[in-house]
C-alpha cells in the first residue's frame, strides 16, 4: 500500500479550480476518446453475460486497463478485476463499476441489440440484456481510467480501480471484500462510483447526501395447511385465506407500527397456491421484497413479517406444527449511504465544473445497489456514488408536455442516451480523483 501524505481541505473545496488542472484538457480528452468508448460501449451491450457469468467482459477491460499501465489483477470474488496504479504519496481513492447484465429480452430496436440467451443460476432460460445500464458504467469507469492516466501529472496517490461481478443478485461486493479487496490491495480513503438514471434528462448530475438507496431483503413465507375438497372447506385449513391474512396485515407495519417520516416498503411479490378449482392446498408460498434504509428499521420490519405470519396463523387455529415458515433470503443487499459532506463538497465541485442547471439534488431512492458495502465495511471510508441522467432530451421533453411514461431501469424499452452518460460519468469520475488527489 502507498503511504499517505496528511489529507488538506483544498482537494474538497472548489478553490480546487485555481489548481494546475484544466477542466477543458480533461474534457477534450473525454471527447477524444469518446468514439473508441463507445465502440466498447456497442460491444458490452450486445454481448451481455449475466451475474457470476462476467468472464469474457471482465478478461476484456481487464486487458485495456493493462494496457494503461494498471497493474490489474483478475477474478477477486468471482470475476471482479481490480486494477492499481501508485503515483506517489497522497490518499488511496477506489472507482468501481458493475458488470452484470440481467435476464431480460431486449426490445430496443437499436442495431446493437443484445440477442444473447444464457441459462440463469436458477435453471431458467432467458434472453440477456444490459437493462440496467451497467455497460454504461463500464465504458465511464474506462474512459475515466484513460482520462487519469493521461493527467498524471496532475495528481499524486494511489487509484485503485475495480470492476465488480454480481451487483443484481446483490452479492458481488460481498465477496470482493471477503475475497481480501481491502487486505490485498491499497486500501480506499474514498470510494466513487456512479448509476445511470431513467429519471433525468441524459447528462445531468444527480447526487444525495446520507441514505441514498435501500437495504433490500427477499423474505419467503411458506403458509402450511391442511388440504381437502373445495366443497368441504370445514374439513380443511386453508392456506389460501391465511395467506390473505398474513398479506393484508402485513400492510400495517408501514402504515401503523414506523414513523410516517421512516421511508420502508413491504410488498408480496407473488402468492403462489394451488393446482385446481376444487382442491384446496396444503401449502401456500409469498414472496416478499422488503426494503428500507437504517438496519434499525430493517430488524423491525423482518422481526414483524415473522411475528405477522405466526400471529395469524395462531388465530387461524393452527397447531405448532402448521406455523409458517419465514425465510430472509441471503440476497440481501445494504443500504447505500453518501457521506454527507463529502457528497456535498463533490456536488459543489461538480456545479462549478459542468454549471449549475447540470446538478441536481434528488431524492432517495428505494432501489438496492450493493455499492454501500465498500463504506460498511469501514466507516471511516469517504463514501459517494451519483447518478449520471440518460434520457434523451427529445423524449424528456415529449413525456414532460403530453405525460407520457418513460422506460424504467431494468425495462426492455431501456436505452439510455450512451454518449451523454459515458462522457459525462467518464469527466466527472475523472475529475472528482483529481479533486481529491491534486498535487499541492
Amino acid at each position: 500500500m502507498a503511504a499517505f501524505k496528511p489529507l488538506i481541505v483544498l482537494p474538497l473545496c472548489l478553490s480546487m479550480l485555481s489548481i494546475n488542472v484544466s477542466a477543458n484538457a480533461l474534457r477534450e480528452k473525454v471527447q477524444q476518446d469518446l468514439p473508441e468508448l463507445m465502440q466498447t460501449y456497442k460491444h458490452l451491450h450486445q454481448y451481455p453475460e449475466l451475474s457470476g457469468d462476467e468472464e469474457k467482459t471482465a478478461a476484456g477491460l481487464a486487458a485495456k486497463a493493462r494496457e494503461l499501465g494498471f497493474t490489474v489483477t483478475e477474478n477477486v470474488g468471482g470475476h471482479g478485476v481490480v486494477a492499481v496504479m501508485q503515483n506517489g504519496l497522497g490518499p488511496v481513492v477506489m472507482i468501481r463499476a458493475d458488470m452484470d447484465a440481467l435476464p431480460v429480452e431486449e426490445k430496443t430496436g437499436l442495431p446493437y441489440a443484445s440477442k444473447v440467451v444464457a441459462t440463469t443460476e436458477d435453471g431458467i432460460e432467458s434472453p440477456v440484456m444490459h437493462a440496467c445500464g451497467h455497460d454504461t458504467h463500464m465504458a465511464g469507469w474506462l474512459g475515466a481510467a484513460r482520462a487519469l492516466v493521461s493527467e498524471k501529472d496532475n495528481w499524486s496517490g494511489t487509484l485503485v480501480m475495480i470492476l465488480q461481478p454480481s451487483e443484481e443478485r446483490g452479492r458481488g461486493a460481498k465477496n470482493m471484500l471477503n475475497d481480501g479487496l481491502y487486505e490485498r490491495f491499497p486500501k480506499p480513503d474514498y470510494v466513487i462510483a456512479f448509476h445511470n438514471s431513467a429519471a433525468l434528462p441524459a447528462g445531468v448530475i444527480g447526487y444525495t447526501p446520507g441514505y441514498t438507496l435501500a437495504n433490500v431483503d427477499s423474505v419467503d413465507i411458506i403458509v402450511k395447511g391442511v388440504g381437502g375438497h373445495g366443497a368441504y372447506p370445514h374439513d380443511t385449513k386453508d392456506p389460501v385465506v391465511l395467506g390473505s391474512r398474513i398479506v393484508t396485515s402485513l400492510q400495517t407495519l408501514v402504515s401503523r407500527e414506523l414513523d410516517p417520516q421512516d421511508p420502508a416498503v413491504v410488498t408480496v411479490g407473488s402468492f403462489q397456491a394451488g393446482s385446481k378449482h376444487n382442491i384446496i392446498s396444503d401449502e401456500a408460498r409469498l414472496l416478499l421484497t422488503v426494503r428500507s434504509y437504517s438496519d434499525e428499521t430493517r430488524q423491525k420490519l423482518l422481526d414483524g413479517i415473522a411475528r405477522i405470519a405466526k400471529g395469524e396463523a395462531i388465530a387461524a387455529g393452527m397447531p405448532e406444527s402448521l406455523m409458517p415458515e419465514v425465510t430472509v433470503k441471503d440476497e440481501y443487499t445494504p443500504s447505500t449511504y453518501n457521506t454527507p459532506d463529502f457528497t456535498r463538497n463533490m456536488a459543489e465541485y461538480f456545479a462549478g465544473r459542468f454549471g449549475d442547471a447540470r446538478i441536481q439534488q434528488v431524492p432517495p431512492v428505494m432501489a438496492g445497489e450493493d455499492f454501500g458495502r465498500y463504506y460498511r465495511a469501514d466507516p471511516s471510508i469517504k463514501s459517494m456514488i451519483f447518478w449520471v441522467g440518460g434520457v434523451p432530451q427529445q423524449k424528456w421533453n415529449a413525456a414532460k408536455e403530453n405525460g407520457t411514461g418513460l422506460p424504467s431501469l431494468h425495462s426492455p424499452f431501456w436505452a439510455p442516451d450512451a454518449d451523454a452518460v459515458i462522457a459525462t460519468a467518464a469527466e466527472a469520475l475523472s475529475a472528482a480523483a483529481i479533486n481529491i488527489m491534486a498535487r499541492e
